[in-house]
């Protein structure tokens, strides 16, 4: 049988559709397109924004109409936090929450045996870490998921809700995981979870830095790097193994959210403008060279003018590598969407392609600062003569070669920028 997924959202949930999909080949089923002809269709569902729902239900609707006699599959955090949408679509075999995604194998089976619905929706208030393990074929870069769930509560973020408490993977498990990968080729892992910074707090007198402590002595292992982590998270057990191993990344992806402390204090977040200036102030006194990449989220409930010139400012002085930039999103159940003074949309809108402005600005600023420079790249992809890939603080580099420079490091000097990437000239290997 021919199954296809389609995945909305998040890189864990990228992460846990690639386990599906391991799953599902390891039991003979065959991997086809999203827009092909399948019999089985999955669609991992993202419920982050009001947008994200609309797709979700978008790509349901699209898999019953291109095969009425497939088995459809939903799964993911719509379904964990508003199955009775899902429910309004005629035609859905099997539901899951944010459970059992590992176990996709055994549901469709028994759905097989008895052709009748099967829907599992359990409560994640308190739930143990779902065991998952990916074979990642990307010998580049290689993902594992140490964590899942948030207890932060964010007013606008209705994610809580739809992954649950904070649950760690164990450490040795983790640990045994990577060395697999680095055994198996892979040059980088990417740490990543919901609230990855936040691994270890559900562990006994564990942490995030404890684990990459371990990590960086792992024999062969090139590069870690952490899908994103908080500003509060940057402690000093955590500053300290940054000062001490080069095998961290300079890259860090860390939400800012707001420059505005009043707008911040409403989200619920748990800085305000100073600590995060501070404290991106001593990473970068630790790393000079480290980029930073953020999250904005414009149009929050009475964001007025003023306060989203404050976030700018803040942006401005913080000297950004990359934002990527989210209108507020009205998600029923959260703190926010009982607040007064939401915004206009089309305000947020316009909001959304400043800082978008902004944000190309900044990046292209950053990129001519490397005209000239030496700068080790992996290349992940081979296309049209160029090898394509990324440095380890994250920018896109391109350089004519050929494909045996694949996924292994490669120095190259800089020579001009092609938006978005940098364009290099190889002049040796490290391999």
């Amino acid at each position: 049988m021919k199954f296809a997924i389609e995945t909305l959202g998040c890189k864990v949930n990228t992460y846990e559709s690639n386990v599906m999909m391991d799953v599902l080949k390891n039991k003979g089923y065959e991997f086809v397109d999203f827009n092909s002809l399948a019999d089985i269709y999955i669609i991992n569902t993202c419920t982050v924004t009001n947008n994200a729902d609309h797709k979700s239900m978008k790509m349901i609707r699209q898999a019953i109409k291109r095969n009425p006699d497939a088995i459809i599959i939903v799964v993911g955090c719509l379904v964990q936090t508003n199955h009775e949408l899902v429910d309004t679509i005629d035609g859905v075999d099997i539901i899951l929450g944010n459970i059992d995604k590992s176990l996709i194998g055994n549901y469709i089976e028994t759905y097989l045996e008895n052709r009748q619905q099967i829907k599992k929706i359990e409560d994640i208030c308190d739930v143990d870490f779902e065991e998952m393990k990916l074979n990642n074929s990307n010998r580049t870069r290689a993902f594992v998921k140490i964590q899942d769930g948030c207890n932060n509560y964010c007013s606008y973020c209705i994610i809580p809700f739809a992954r649950g408490n904070v649950r760690s993977k164990k450490r040795e498990v983790v640990i045994e995981e990577i060395k697999e990968l680095v055994k198996n080729g892979h040059q980088e892992v990417v740490l990543t979870g919901i609230h990855t910074g936040n691994y270890g707090v559900d562990l006994n007198n564990y942490s995030l830095a404890k684990l990459l402590e371990e990590i960086v002595t792992i024999d062969n292992l090139h590069r870690v790097r952490i899908s994103s982590i908080e500003i509060t998270e940057l402690d000093d057990d955590f500053m300290s193994i940054l000062s001490k191993s080069n095998i961290l990344v300079d890259h860090m992806h860390i939400p800012l959210q707001s420059g505005s402390n009043e707008v911040l204090k409403y989200m619920n977040r748990k800085y305000d403008t100073k600590y995060f200036v501070d404290k991106i102030n001593q990473l970068h006194q630790i790393r000079p060279d480290m980029l930073i990449t953020t999250d904005v989220i414009v149009g929050f409930p009475g964001e007025t003018e003023e306060l989203f010139l404050e976030t700018i400012d803040t942006i401005n002085k913080l000297n950004f590598f990359k934002l990527h930039v989210f209108p507020y999103s009205k998600r029923e159940g959260t703190a926010a969407a009982k607040m007064n003074n939401h915004i206009d949309p089309v305000i947020k809108k316009n909001r959304v392609r400043e800082l978008l402005k902004l944000s190309k600005k900044l990046e292209v600023n950053i990129m001519s600062k490397y005209i000239g420079a030496q700068i080790e790249f992996i290349p992940e992809v081979y296309i049209d003569g160029y090898l394509l890939g990324h440095a380890g603080n994250y920018l896109a580099v391109k350089a004519k070669g050929d494909e045996a420079y694949l996924n292994k490091p490669v120095k190259v000097i800089i020579k001009e920028i092609k938006y978005p990437n940098l364009v290099g000239e190889i002049y040796t290997n490290v391999w």
